[in-house]
């Protein structure tokens, strides 16, 4: 196991908190919608924040019953407009069951966050369950992959420094890909330190890592640096590999029991007992 990085303490200050509470209240209030879990999904939680780093807050939520009866289906994401350091949106759970049966590494990763701002926990534990029957592995590479080459595209292309919050975001999925390379079996941490903890990579990778943690942690959001030929080299070989790798097709048909849960959390009756 790797153990050179700087440590991660994934943690947010009261003050803000108190801040993200209140939003969440008044967007269940504005929305007559209970948030089943509020969860920090961005550079905060996933290892790199700068100083400046803004507050991605993601949440899954659920309506009264009858407006999952309508004819005409309702919009299915709450967002508030992103203002300063806020960006704070949510799905409705049967767009999440939804998208964890695909599986969705997003869905995943939102249900194993470090930082926590509201959790259901007889909610989520029917939640983790059900992801749990769901594969990992090569049915995420897809993701990971297509997140890579947009940000790699978008953000590093030809030229010759590079911003040290995009390098990032293209050294995480592409740990990704490593990771379900070396543990096929299980899900991909959120967390970039986390990932590189749970791999055998090369000292000389993580050294790099290492450094660039330590320029980002100090680095407002604009920083740039020089490209790295060796992070470089990694990150193509992972998108090369992750290009080559079969999807996994054979799946657990999950979607009789996706409903069944989508049921009993809408009716507020996930504490009973019952296989989903």
């Amino acid at each position: 196991m790797n153990k050179n990085l700087p440590q991660f303490c994934p943690s947010v200050a009261p003050d803000i908190e108190a801040i993200i509470q209140s939003k969440l209240t008044a967007l269940e209030a504005d929305h007559g919608a209970r948030i089943l879990f509020a969860i920090e999904s961005g550079s905060r939680a996933w290892g790199f924040p700068s100083p400046d780093s803004d507050y991605d807050v993601r949440f899954i939520y659920a309506r009264q019953p009858d407006w999952y009866l309508s004819i005409e289906p309702g919009r299915d994401v709450i967002e508030l407009p992103v203002e300063g350091e806020w960006d704070i949106n949510g799905w409705d759970i049967r767009k999440a069951l939804g998208l964890l049966i695909k599986p969705n590494p997003v869905m995943l990763e939102w249900l194993s966050s470090p930082i926590r701002y509201r959790w259901d926990d007889a909610v989520c534990d029917r939640l983790i369950r059900f992801a749990d029957k769901t594969t990992f592995g090569e049915s995420c590479l897809h993701h990971y992959r297509n997140l890579a080459v947009k940000q790699w595209d978008k953000h590093v292309g030809d030229n010759p420094d590079v911003s040290l919050k995009k390098y990032f975001y293209i050294l995480r999925p592409a740990l990704a890909i490593s990771w379900i390379r070396q543990n096929p079996c299980a899900q991909p941490p959120m967390n970039l330190q986390a990932l590189v903890e749970g791999q055998s990579l090369a000292p000389e990778l993580i050294g790099h890592i290492e450094r660039l943690l330590v320029l980002k942690a100090a680095a407002k959001e604009i920083g740039h640096g020089a490209r790295i030929p060796m992070i470089d080299a990694f990150i193509h070989e992972q998108i090369a590999w992750a290009e080559v790798v079969a999807k996994q097709d054979e799946r657990p048909d999950l979607m009789a029991e996706g409903d069944a849960l989508l049921r009993l959390i809408v009716n507020g009756r996930t504490g009973e007992g019952g296989a989903a």
